[in-house]
């Protein structure tokens, strides 16, 4: 995007002839490029006598905060909890950290005490397992169902903290309200542009580190996720139409 309001709205015999990697060499962003090609996020594409750049599905993923959110809503449940039960010893702080920080990741929710709780059966680093010299009294792996009168509701209000969720859905909706005017299209436009995506990215992201994104059946009824998601990508659409509509000032 850059390069071409640079080219357009800039021309000078340089700029008229040269090509997208001289460009992108000349402002440092070749590098990042390769970086991301070797990471396979994107992937070049020779399309004529043009050259394409894509996302792959990784790098989709990545774009997206790593997890595709309707998928993961619209996955099936079978009713059944998984639950993590552990005793790691005080004097194994730093791997009692580390496993913790691992089923954070792999979307468990904290219940109490040390008893993680999901909708699902996600694979651990065995690795990491390994570390625990895991037994039945230090490590135990359970599928369960609530018996006396505990409702799925309860069980998830108190596994995730839905209240910070939704404050980071508010926060992210704001950053999308910020977006730069696309009414003028120049240079230090499509810079304020990117600025603000970093943001946005950066916001995204934060919200997907916290939200177990729990199938339909689980999430709370005052869960604002979907309706972030959906004016997300009602936003990104807009913008992205704006761009493939974009003409040079003449």
């Amino acid at each position: 995007m850059l390069w071409t309001f640079e080219t357009l709205s800039r021309p000078s015999f340089r700029s008229i002839g040269e090509s997208f990697e001289g460009w992108a060499y000349r402002r440092g962003f070749l590098g990042r490029l390769h970086e991301l090609e070797a990471l396979r996020f994107i992937e070049r594409r020779d399309v004529g006598l043009q050259r394409v750049f894509r996302l792959t599905e990784s790098g989709r993923l990545h774009a997206l905060g790593g997890s595709d959110p309707e998928s993961r809503w619209n996955r099936p449940w079978d009713g059944r909890w998984r639950l993590v039960v552990f005793d790691v010893p005080n004097e194994h702080t730093r791997l009692r950290n580390q496993f913790r920080d691992q089923l954070r990741k792999a979307g468990y929710g904290w219940l109490q005490n040390s008893v993680w709780i999901s909708p699902d059966r996600l694979p651990l680093d065995r690795s990491l397992l390994r570390l625990t010299k895991a037994d039945v009294e230090s490590l135990l792996l359970l599928e369960a169902t609530p018996i006396a009168g505990e409702s799925n509701s309860d069980i998830v209000r108190g596994a995730w903290n839905f209240s910070l969720i939704n404050e980071l859905y508010e926060s992210h909706g704001k950053i999308l309200d910020q977006r730069p005017s696309m009414a003028h299209w120049e240079a230090t436009d499509a810079k304020r542009l990117i600025q603000w995506g970093k943001q946005e990215q950066a916001s995204w992201e934060s919200v997907m580190e916290r939200d177990p994104l729990l199938p339909r059946a689980l999430l709370p009824s005052d869960y604002l996720g979907m309706e972030a998601w959906s004016r997300r990508q009602k936003v990104m659409g807009e913008i992205g139409e704006r761009l493939r509509q974009f003409r040079p000032k003449t």
